[in-house]
């Protein structure tokens, strides 16, 4: 990073079908009412190769699909986020390290290879990882519909949640805050406030534009 960081950075993660969209947009909501202005930023990003990683992520698998999501987080902490944090910002990405530490071992990558490959890339101050019963995620899945190849797998669901676990205990190792919360048990709205809670007011810059987007995450 250039420059001295005196933003912070929240991450939000979570299995498919936990409900982060929902979760993520009551964030944002409350912290507008809150007058605490934040960035709002997603991967993959809406870059030309955030949004060919995102096309092509049932198509390609692997190693080469990791190496294509690391490079993708690699611009968007150079573009984005790094020069956000060291304006002052509160930079909040919808998915970051945990879902990679997730989903592509869930695709045959070992974890150590996730974790070199990662290296560099700046860590939150806090990581947020969503969770729930996998019955309840399945369900919501079954009704939403399958829109990766990752929902293919009936295991899928309780696979995500364990590992999940794991990578917070990763990231506990490391150094960063982590914040668990179960998002079966609760409202989006609650959820959302505990997120709030746990993000101290800081002297942010105050021409943040929050820049909402949908895209869903690989």
């Amino acid at each position: 990073m250039t420059g001295q960081r005196t933003g912070w950075f929240v991450t939000i993660d979570g299995p498919s079908g936990v409900g982060k969209s929902t979760t993520v947009q009551a964030l944002h909501g409350l912290l507008a009412k809150q007058q605490r202005p934040a960035r709002r930023t997603v991967e993959p990003t809406t870059t030309a190769l955030g949004a060919f990683t995102r096309s092509h992520a049932n198509q390609i698998h692997g190693l080469a699909l990791a190496c294509l999501v690391a490079a993708a987080r690699y611009e968007h902490v150079e573009t984005v986020i790094d020069p956000a944090l060291t304006a002052g910002e509160l930079v909040i990405s919808d998915r970051y390290l945990p879902s990679t530490l997730v989903l592509q071992q869930l695709d045959g990558v070992p974890f150590e290879f996730l974790v070199d490959i990662n290296r560099h890339v700046s860590m939150p101050d806090l990581a947020v990882i969503l969770t729930a019963d996998p019955g309840l995620i399945a369900e919501r899945i079954s009704k939403r519909g399958v829109t990766h190849r990752w929902h293919l797998d009936p295991s899928g669901p309780a696979r995500e949640v364990d590992l999940y676990r794991e990578a917070a205990g990763y990231l506990i190792s490391q150094g960063v805050d982590v914040l668990v919360l179960d998002n079966g048990a609760y409202t989006p709205s609650d959820v959302a406030r505990r997120i709030a809670d746990a993000i101290p007011t800081l002297p942010l810059a105050s021409d943040v534009s929050p820049t909402p987007t949908t895209h869903q995450g690989t």
